[in-house]
Parts: structure tokens; C-alpha cells; sequence
């Protein structure tokens, strides 16, 4: 390795963006209701420098007050660009706290960018004798490359390239990267606001640099261009001077290279692991000790403090140890050992876990166990899937610290005699049951005959009323309110592959230890969250809908929905033949073969060749958006992106359920059998997985045919889908008091036609289709926030027409207007809205100061309660009828739930007394002003019935 000395130079707001977006689809939110998703991307980013370059010297770079010199030649610079996201205005004083404390310089000068502030130190640097390596994934910084100076870019996927002058050569096409201020000049940069030439993309760019080598040979020799371009080029010669002045990294900031100031030193570990420990950063944290002090002593050598739960620390007494010697000697207890930070980990808190031996063993742990009240209980098993695993063991625990594990023997016999001997406790109905994610193991257990009775508590659904925006797995909920990190199921049993164990296979001792270690901590967390959701107010909603409805849910899951196999292969084959057609009428358009799920391939056609726009959008990398958004605006006047709009549509059906389907259709029960997710939407809605049941298309006839495929179990039954109708405007007719719209619903009246005779002013048996259509279009889209842009896209008025139709809206429906203005408020004063059974949506971006993220939480204020009103009012109706079933003896299964949608396996000699049930319950699962409609149907499939 050589001996010259070494800086990096980290680019802070590209690492921040970079680290922000990166989370952008499952957000970092810790229990605060902090975004820290920038803060965690950054961090991570740069301790991974760290750990792997071990940087002699390092400083972090960042902007303030944009470029002074810039604005000044050219005030639209940067003019476009969105305001920064509220995370990541949250995130910068936290991570230059955390620098602070790690001893990093921060390089801030008023006035100018952080790449002139790289660019002038790198050079400075190099006349110093180091190699310096910026560390961004920001292009414009290949015109500094030297023998001296790289770039360092964080890749997609994981890592670092360097590119050093070969490889900015390579990427640009140029000789010299100081060209690099060339290519960016011509070809502009909508990021930056930076024009570039007209008409000049990066081909032409290179084009241009291969044969003139600068912008202003360039623009010396038109001459030798041709047609529009040579007139283009000629009459922006000084917009191609402007733009390349602009792209130019300045060398000349007023900072200083001292080489003693970006020394790397030993940071701070307790004002950075303070900062860490407040964001709630748990693996952060390790990985930063690992980094800087994997020897270090511990904060607190106790491991004791304020963030524990209470009894985490209980010692195991001598009364307690000679009473649990009885049960086999497999679980010793651990000491306390040292740990770094004040961060906890099963060597670090004394505990006893015991394996519970057969024979006398079993006998007193039984004669413990159903003398508790309460005790919390988690299933091992061979795999994920429900409804194929074997018992592996269960875990039991009712005393922090404490907890006991009775191995169950492979083999359906030997298993279902330990599971006997255990039926007492879990049908034992004065009993408590404690769990985490307690539906699994209700629907494993069922597996074995048993019914799991008793009051349940489920701490992961304790904890999504509570906090529904947060992750809810144990794991960070032990991270986040035990300052505890449980044992990783991949040290027992692997990374996922080939060569992954099983649990049976896992050493008894460490199954013990794992398994235990769950039912302690969950019992733990269960003592926090009781008095939690009492502070929140949802005890009631945790009571009596979520807790009851997850036995609903599993039995549905349990039944499954039969499937037509052979209709399905059916439509594959007709997909299979329609999706050749559009293939070659696409080509045909095109005038040649690509690949159309290309986004980049498919770009180039359409915007590059044949130019369907004059200003195509692209992505944050330069390529021609194809988003569906972008092009489903366009479909309507270019039959080429119609017809790629149907082919994305019928190959993602083909793919996602027509082929998908029959492989999930279980080999014992021969039935499809979903998973019913509670804690995923923030609404309170619920969410279908493996497969999702829920996202059927049903808007076109393709989509429609799926629902063909499923069936009843035999010919004794029948499908009957009960819907609610219109739920959703119902809620908010009541919720606003708006008598209008409450008599039309009173008096059984079409909402959409009485709106539109309202609306348009003429007899409710003189409006047209259209004009019920776009009373339609308002109705269900004004609680999302519907403005006069979107409206006209979705209909045939003009953007005039589009907003004139939703004043008047508002003038028929005063009352409307008003309860959506009072939601608003009552966010902006509370941080939150509620369901009409008081469910809450936390809404930390309502006073956000940038307009586009405070315009999402305004519009979430209004529809949250509404759809979550629905999903309550379903799920009581669920809850409701799966009692009326049980009690009644019927035949009849509930199958599926999809939004406002019941489906039922109706059995044919209970149809008529089945249906008045349905309609009974569903009608008057909650009391409004205005009725609840519920429209039944029957069929030999799903779409028959519906």
C-alpha cells in the first residue's frame, strides 16, 4: 500500500438525499414519530467509508445559501428545484451534532456550494502531496479528477467504485476530464436549472466533444453542423458559454487546507452514542462501536438503566435455582457481562431459561403453569408458513427473566402427545395469553386441534394502535422500548438458501435460549404497551375489534377459497396470445424490435425516436420517464403508448396471478389461502398477502376474468360476495352533517344522480350519463383531495369546466367544505385524526413548512378517518357474523375480505337464512345518520357473485 497520506471529502447533501430516497418506500419512523430516515442513510454511508478506507484524513462539505456567484450570472439557477423534504431539514442539525461529536471537521462556507468547497480543497490538498477522494455520487465532480484526485461513488446495491482519469474517459468519452465542464455545458442539467444547448442530449455531447473537443471550438465551427441543429447551436451561443461557466467547480472558496484539522481522531463514543441512543438508533450504534471501539468498556457496567424495563435486571435467587433444577439442566443461567453503550443483549442481563425435561419435569412445569393468570407463549416451527409447519417447541414465560421451553418430537404422534399434555393451559378460558403476532400461532396450534381460549393480548397489534406509523417486528420493538437486542434467527439457523437449517436441527440449548428469549421479551413489551394504549386512548379499539378479529382472520385463513387450476392455464395461454399481438403491433409503431419492459429501451423510442413530446420528463438519472403516470396522460392521443399501457397491464396479470395462483394453491387442502395483514395500513384497513386477494384489477374485463377462478368447494355450495355500497360517502355524509347529502341517502335516492341534479341544476330524471359520471368522479374524489387538474384528466372537462364543477360541488354541499377545513385544524392542534371508533391516524408532517409535504398530511387529515371509519365498521360486521356463524352451527364459511367486500362459501340449504343474516349484520354494524346499504350477490365464481 503506498505511503502517501489520504483525504476524503464526503459531499454531506448528496450522502443525505442519497440516504433520505433510499428509504423513501418504508421510511425510518422511530417511536418519537421522527423521520430519521437522512440521518440513518448518511451515517451509514460514511461509516462505511470509514470501515473500509481508514481515511488518514476526512471532512464533511456542505452547502449554505446556494452559490452567490451563480445566482448572479444566472438567477435562474437551481430555480426549479423542489423544497427540501422536512426529514431531511429535521436530519441536517443532528448529523452535525454527530460530527461534532465524532471530531470530524465540518467545511461550511456562506455563499458557496459544497463542490466548489471540495474542489478547492482537493486541489489544495494535492499540492500538499495526498490523494484525495470525494466522496460522492454526484458526475459533475469528474472534471477534478487528476493523478491526485478521484471520485469515490456509492453504487447501486451496495458499495464504492473509483473513478480515476481512465474511467471518467471511459464514462464521458473524452480525452481530459477536464472536458467534463464541456459535456455538462452542452448538455445541460435540469437539476441544476443549467440550460446547455437546445436540442443537445449526452450523444449529442460526446458527439460534439469526439470532433471538436470544446464548447467553444464548438461554437467557433458551426459551420461544419447542419439543419436545425446548426441553427440551434448558432443562435444559443451565449446560453452554451453561460451554461458551461455554470457547471465550472470553482477553485477559488475562501477555506483553508490544514492538514492537522482533518486529522482522523478518536470521536467522542458518549455525546455520539447519546445522539444515537435519542434517534433510537440500536444497529447504529454497534456498528459505530465495532468501528472505532470493538474493545471498548461498557457505558453503564451494570447494563442497567433508565431505558429497561422493569425486572430485566431480576437476579436468579438460590430459592429459584434449586426450584427450576427440576426441569433438566439445559438452560443455565448467563451473568452479566460487559457491553458497549448502554445497549443490552442476552450475555448481558442475567436470565433463566430452562428446558423443560420429560416425565417429572413436565409434571410440575404444568402444575406452574395453570396456577398463572397470565402467561406469554411463542411457537418454534420448520418454517414461515402457517398452514405448512411442524411444531419445533413452545416457549413459555410469566415472570421477566424467566421462562421455560418443552421441546415438541418430529413425527405427528410423538408431537401431538406434548401437545395434549399442553391443551389444558391453552384451553383454559381464565387464562391470558400474551404473543407477538399471536394469529400464527392460533393457526399452527389449530393445526394440532387446538382452540387457543382465553383473553388474548398481541403486543404487535398492541403496538400498531399505538404507533401504526413505526415497524412493528420485535425485534425493533425490543430495540426501541427495552434497549435490548433479541438473538438473530439467521445465527441459529442461517441466511436464506440451500444451506439454511431447520429449526429441529438447531442444538437444544440454543433453542432454548432463542425461543425463550422471545416469550420474556414479549411478555415485557406487554407490560409497556397496557399502559400505552390506555395513554392513547385505544384500549377499547385494541379489545374489542383488533384482538377478537385476529381469531376471524385466522379461521378465513385457515378455510382458504377454492381455485379453478385448469381455467386459469386457460387464460394464460389467452393472455399468452394477446400480449404477442400487442408486442407486434407496438414493433410496428416503432418501426423496430426492443425490449419493452425496458424503461430506458422503451424511453428512447418513444421520446428519443419518435419524439411523441417536445419536453419529455426524465428521472433523477436522465433517462426518458416511462412511469405510468407520465404515460397514461399521453395514451389517449399515441396508439403505441396504449397499446405498451395494455401490455404492462396483461403481462403483470399473466405474471402476478393468472400463473402465480395455481402455485400457491396448498397440496394438502387444495385451496389458496392468504395472509390478512393488521398492522400494515395506517388506516386501519387490512392488507392481503401471499397471495394479495385484495389487488385483482377489476376495471378491466382481463382483470375480471381472474375472479373466474375462484370457486366454491363443491357443488352443495355457492360464492356470496356482500358488499357495502357506497361506504365511504355515507361516512362523510354523516360525519359532516351534511343534510343534503343525507336525504339522498335516507330517501334510497342514486347519490351520484341526486348530486348531479344538484350540482347541474336540472331534474335528477334529466341527467345524462356524463354528467352522473363526473358527479361520480367528484363524489369519490373529494375526500382525496381531488383539484380541478386531476378532475379534468379523469373526465372530459376542460381544467375551467373541472373547477367551476367543484365550487359548485361545494356550494350543494356547504357542510362538506366545513368538516374537511375543522379535520385540518383539529390535526394541526392534536398531531393527529381519528376514526369514528377512535382509531388514530398521526399526521407529524401537518405543519410542515414545505407546502407539497403539509398538502399530503392536509389531504390524509380528511380521508383517514373516512377510510378508517370504513375499515372499522367492516371489521365489525366480520366479528359479528363469525360469532352469528359459530353459534348457529352453519356450514358456511367466510372466506375473504377485499376492501367493502365479504365473500362467503355459502352452503345451498342455508343460503336464505345465511343472506338475512349477512344483510342484518353488515347493515348494522354502527349506527349513523344515514343508513348502510348492502348489495348481495351469488355465483357459481367470484366474479358471477359480485
Amino acid at each position: 500500500m503506498s505511503d502517501q497520506k489520504r483525504l476524503f471529502l464526503v459531499d454531506a447533501y448528496a450522502l443525505i438525499f442519497r440516504g433520505y430516497y433510499a428509504f423513501i418506500k418504508n421510511p425510518r419512523i422511530n417511536s418519537k414519530g421522527t423521520d430519521t430516515s437522512a440521518i440513518l442513510g448518511f451515517m451509514n454511508s460514511l461509516l462505511d467509508v470509514i470501515k473500509r478506507e481508514r481515511p488518514d484524513h476526512l471532512a464533511v462539505c456542505f452547502d449554505k445559501g446556494g452559490s452567490v456567484a451563480r445566482n448572479e450570472l444566472f438567477p435562474e439557477y437551481k430555480a426549479n428545484r423542489d423544497e427540501t423534504p422536512e426529514a431531511i431539514k429535521i436530519a441536517v442539525p443532528y448529523i452535525e451534532k454527530i460530527l461534532n461529536a465524532m471530531n470530524i471537521p465540518i467545511m461550511v462556507k456562506e455563499g458557496f456550494e459544497a463542490d466548489d468547497i471540495i474542489g478547492t480543497l482537493a486541489k489544495k490538498a494535492e499540492k500538499q502531496g495526498y490523494k484525495t477522494f470525494m466522496v460522492t455520487p454526484d458526475k459533475d465532480f469528474a472534471q477534478l479528477v487528476s493523478e491526485n484526485i478521484f471520485m469515490y461513488r456509492p453504487v447501486f446495491g451496495g458499495g464504492y467504485e473509483t473513478w480515476g482519469i481512465p474511467e471518467v474517459q471511459a464514462k464521458f468519452e473524452v480525452e481530459n476530464p477536464l472536458q467534463v465542464i464541456d459535456f455538462l455545458g452542452m448538455m445541460g442539467d435540469s437539476a441544476d436549472n443549467i440550460p446547455g444547448l437546445p436540442g443537445v442530449g449526452e450523444k449529442t455531447a460526446k458527439k460534439f466533444l469526439a470532433q471538436f473537443g470544446s464548447m467553444e471550438e464548438l461554437l467557433d465551427n458551426t459551420d461544419q453542423l447542419k439543419g436545425k441543429m446548426k441553427e440551434k447551436v448558432e443562435a444559443s451561443k451565449e446560453l452554451g458559454m453561460l451554461s458551461k461557466e455554470l457547471a465550472r467547480i470553482m477553485l477559488d472558496v475562501p477555506v483553508e487546507f490544514d492538514e492537522k484539522d482533518f486529522e482522523m481522531c478518536d470521536p467522542d463514543i458518549k455525546g455520539v452514542t447519546e445522539v444515537f441512543e435519542e434517534l433510537e438508533f440500536r444497529r447504529l450504534t454497534e456498528n459505530f462501536m465495532k468501528t472505532f471501539a470493538p474493545d471498548a468498556q461498557p457505558v453503564a457496567t451494570t447494563g442497567a438503566t433508565k431505558k429497561e424495563a422493569p425486572k430485566t435486571t431480576a437476579k436468579k435467587t438460590t430459592a429459584g435455582a434449586g426450584q427450576f433444577s427440576l426441569f433438566g439442566g439445559d438452560g443455565e443461567a448467563t451473568e452479566e457481562s460487559q457491553a458497549f453503550s448502554s445497549r443490552n443483549t442476552a450475555k448481558d442481563i442475567s436470565h433463566f431459561y430452562q428446558t423443560v425435561q420429560p416425565g417429572l419435569g413436565t409434571k410440575l412445569f404444568m402444575d406452574q403453569l395453570m396456577k398463572q393468570s397470565s402467561v406469554c407463549f411463542d411457537t418454534e416451527t420448520t418454517g414461515l408458513n402457517p398452514i405448512t409447519a411442524e411444531l419445533v417447541g413452545v416457549a413459555f414465560s410469566w415472570e421477566a427473566g424467566k421462562g421455560f421451553y418443552i421441546p415438541v418430537p418430529e413425527g405427528r404422534e410423538a408431537a401431538q402427545e406434548v401437545v395434549e399434555i399442553l391443551r389444558p393451559f391453552f384451553e383454559d378460558e381464565n387464562i391470558q395469553k400474551i404473543g407477538q403476532n399471536l394469529k400464527y400461532d392460533i393457526k399452527v396450534l389449530s393445526k394440532y386441534g387446538i382452540t387457543v381460549k382465553g383473553k388474548l393480548f398481541d403486543t404487535m397489534l398492541a403496538h400498531y394502535l399505538i404507533n401504526p406509523d413505526m415497524r412493528h417486528n420485535m425485534d425493533v420493538l425490543a430495540e426501541t422500548y427495552l434497549n435490548y437486542t433479541p438473538i438473530s434467527i439467521t445465527e441459529l439457523i442461517g441466511k436464506k438458501g440451500k444451506n439454511q437449517l431447520s429449526m429441529r436441527q438447531v442444538p437444544m440449548a440454543q433453542q432454548t435460549e432463542y425461543a425463550v428469549e422471545d416469550a420474556d421479551i414479549t411478555l415485557q413489551l406487554k407490560e409497556h404497551f397496557e399502559k400505552e394504549l390506555g395513554e392513547a386512548n385505544t384500549q377499547k379499539l385494541f379489545d374489542e375489534i383488533e384482538v377478537p378479529l385476529l381469531r376471524v382472520l385466522a379461521d378465513m385463513e385457515l378455510e382458504g377459497i377454492n381455485l379453478d387450476k385448469g381455467f386459469l392455464e386457460n387464460l394464460s395461454q389467452e393472455l399468452k396470445s394477446d400480449i404477442k399481438k400487442l408486442e407486434a403491433d407496438i414493433y410496428e409503431s416503432a418501426g423496430e424490435e426492443f425490449n419493452i419492459a425496458s424503461p430506458r429501451q422503451l424511453g428512447e423510442i418513444l421520446f428519443g425516436k419518435m419524439k411523441l413530446v417536445d419536453k419529455p420528463k426524465k428521472t433523477k438519472t436522465g433517462q426518458y420517464s416511462t412511469a405510468e403516470d407520465v404515460l397514461s396522460y399521453l395514451a389517449k392521443d399515441h396508439k403505441i403508448i396504449a397499446d405498451v399501457l395494455a401490455y404492462r397491464g396483461l403481462t403483470k396479470l399473466k405474471s402476478t396471478y393468472v400463473d402465480a395462483l395455481p402455485e400457491q394453491v396448498d397440496e394438502n387442502t387444495h385451496h389458496v389461502h392468504t395472509d390478512y395483514m393488521q398492522t400494515v395500513a395506517a388506516t386501519g384497513r387490512l392488507s392481503s398477502n401471499n397471495p394479495n386477494l385484495q389487488n385483482i384489477p377489476i376495471r378491466t374485463e382481463r382483470g375480471r376474468q381472474v375472479r373466474k377462478a375462484f370457486v366454491p368447494r363443491d357443488k352443495d355450495h355457492i360464492l356470496l360476495a356482500a358488499d357495502y355500497s357506497q361506504i365511504e360517502l355515507r361516512i362523510i355524509a354523516a360525519l359532516s352533517d351534511e343534510e343534503n347529502m343525507i336525504k339522498a341517502f335516507q330517501n334510497g335516492e342514486d347519490i351520484h344522480a341526486s348530486t348531479a341534479a344538484k350540482v347541474f341544476n336540472v331534474p335528477i330524471d334529466e341527467v345524462t350519463r356524463e354528467q352522473r359520471g363526473n358527479a361520480k368522479t367528484v363524489n369519490f374524489g373529494i375526500i382525496y383531495g381531488v383539484s380541478a387538474f386531476g378532475l379534468s384528466n379523469q373526465t372530459d372537462l376542460s381544467r375551467t369546466e373541472a373547477k367551476e364543477l367543484i365550487e359548485t360541488y361545494y356550494r350543494t354541499y356547504p357542510k362538506l367544505r366545513d368538516y374537511m377545513s375543522d379535520q385540518v385544524d383539529f390535526a394541526r392542534d392534536n398531531g393527529y385524526v381519528q376514526t369514528v371508533l377512535g382509531r388514530r391516524r398521526y399526521l407529524k408532517d401537518i405543519n410542515s413548512r414545505n407546502a407539497v409535504v403539509r398538502g399530503a398530511a392536509e389531504r390524509n387529515a380528511v380521508n383517514a378517518p373516512i377510510q378508517g371509519s370504513a375499515a372499522d365498521i367492516i371489521k365489525i360486521a366480520m366479528i359479528n357474523i363469525h360469532k352469528k356463524l359459530e353459534e348457529g352451527d352453519f356450514k358456511s364459511k367466510m372466506l375473504l375480505q377485499v376492501h367493502d367486500e365479504l365473500v362467503f362459501d355459502a352452503y345451498k340449504p342455508e343460503l336464505e337464512k345465511l343472506q338475512k343474516m349477512i344483510k342484518e349484520e353488515m347493515e348494522n354494524a354502527y349506527k349513523m345518520s344515514v343508513p348502510l346499504d348492502v348489495e348481495i350477490g351469488l355465483g357459481e365464481n367470484w366474479l358471477e357473485a359480485h
